[in-house]
């Protein structure tokens, strides 16, 4: 067997590598294992690799991180639209939830992570239910993901989810290298009452993991709040010890100035959903608020029910064009900040702390975006490109932890007609009981 520098050898490609060194114009990476083992300009001598990726008219940059989904939603994409949050639910989402079981919610998320590949998502956090059957389609197709089981208590079944949980947890945290992290997920306020949130918060710190989370998405959510507890949703998350432990909290849509300090104080990470807040007609969380206070944002898609599609490019071109409407100011959110958004934020939020940035000795989680398309052309400002012109289309190749998981838009690892033979015959059962 002939022995090779690197397992993986990426040349003559455009890196944003979202660090010190910027952008190189022309450049290689090589992969070794699960590592980015080697980044530099054009090299003087020849490197060799068990499998070389041309990168002519190719940008190398981290993989995109999707820091709040719900993966197993995907079979519910385009099942209620155009309602307002609390309609879309109570009618029609959790009675379709009620006839879901873990194979469907299996091929639910096969597809949804088929979807995240081919639009350069390599890591996501996720909260749902039959979460071991998540884990699995996870483990099979090589991404990265954070894990939790919904959690709620409304129907008093809160303590035989919040045990799946902790199972989920004992099983799941760290195996696949790393790859698999598993969260606690407690729904919302508006789910949880107070005495299961403070199980859910000690729960979480003797498993010494984070905590994942919906707070303050809608008006009605926050007034109602307020009107039965006295406090907003945040408060009342930071008044059950939620926040004791490292966490994510999604949409941070209607929130007063001193739910921003909360956040601030607990060294909270929020999750920004522009896509599915705009559609369920949320509101506009005031991310100029939550950067100047130093929190740290990331971007998410919500599900593929309320969005309806899981593609951080779109997230993250409507994240940055609306608040430069909302802030009357061009310059806020600009490109590398949105693109800091999905890849470096993420990744921190999530608990993948050396993954997003393309940087000797971090995670080899790498796409390739095909560069050589009309929109974009000319290259004035590649980072600008990315975040401004570049569609889900041009994403190449996707790497996670130094395994290809599809090149030249080609799955190594997912059958994608069988995909959807599987989502079709659960579309089927699905509408003949509706």
């Amino acid at each position: 067997m002939p022995k090779y520098e690197y397992d993986i050898l990426i040349r003559n490609a455009i890196i944003i590598t979202n660090d010190d060194i910027g952008i190189i114009e022309c450049g290689e990476v090589g992969i070794i294992g699960d590592h980015i083992a080697y980044v530099a300009s054009k090299p003087q001598k020849e490197s060799t690799a068990a499998h070389v990726i041309e990168g002519k008219d190719m940008v190398v940059m981290p993989g995109l991180v999707n820091a709040h989904t719900h993966t197993g939603m995907s079979i519910l994409r385009s099942f209620g639209d155009d309602m307002p949050l609390w309609d879309w639910l109570t009618k029609i989402i959790w009675p379709a939830e009620d006839m879901l079981n873990g194979k469907d919610i299996y091929w639910s998320c096969m597809l949804s992570i088929a979807e995240m590949i081919m639009s350069g998502t390599t890591c996501f956090a996720d909260m749902y239910f039959f979460m071991e059957d998540v884990a699995k389609a996870v483990q099979q197709t090589g991404v990265r993901a954070l894990l939790a089981r919904g959690l709620q208590d409304n129907d008093g079944k809160g303590e035989l989810r919040l045990k799946e949980n902790e199972i989920l947890f004992r099983e799941y945290d760290s195996v696949s290298n790393g790859r698999l992290k598993i969260a606690l997920g407690p729904h919302a306020p508006y789910t949880c009452s107070m005495p299961y949130l403070n199980r859910i918060a000690d729960t979480a710190c003797k498993l010494g993991c984070k905590i994942h989370i919906h707070l303050s998405e809608t008006e009605k959510e926050v007034r109602e709040s307020i009107q039965e507890f006295g406090r907003s949703p945040i408060r009342y998350a930071l008044d059950s010890g939620i926040f004791a432990s490292d966490t994510i909290a999604a949409h941070c849509v209607n929130v007063s100035d001193h739910d921003i300090d909360i956040l601030k104080n607990s060294k909270a990470n929020v999750v920004y959903n522009p896509s599915s807040n705009f559609k369920l007609s949320s509101g506009f969380a005031p991310v100029n608020k939550f950067m100047e206070k130093g929190i740290n944002i990331c971007l998410g898609t919500d599900s593929a029910a309320s969005n309806n599609n899981l593609n951080m490019f779109e997230e993250m071109h409507i994240a940055s064009l609306v608040n430069k409407v909302l802030c009357g100011d061009p310059t806020a959110i600009d490109a590398k900040t949105a693109l800091n958004m999905v890849t470096i934020n993420g990744a921190a939020a999530l608990g993948f702390e050396r993954s997003g940035r393309i940087k000797e000795g971090w995670k080899a989680d790498i796409i390739l975006i095909d560069m050589n398309s009309p929109h974009m052309y000319p290259r004035n400002n590649i980072v600008s490109n990315i975040v401004y012109s570049a569609q889900a289309s041009d994403v190449h190749t996707v790497i996670v932890d130094g395994g290809i998981l599809m090149e030249n838009r080609q799955f190594k690892k997912i059958d994608l007609e069988r995909v959807y033979f599987e989502i079709e015959k659960i579309r089927e059962r699905l509408n003949e009981n509706r």
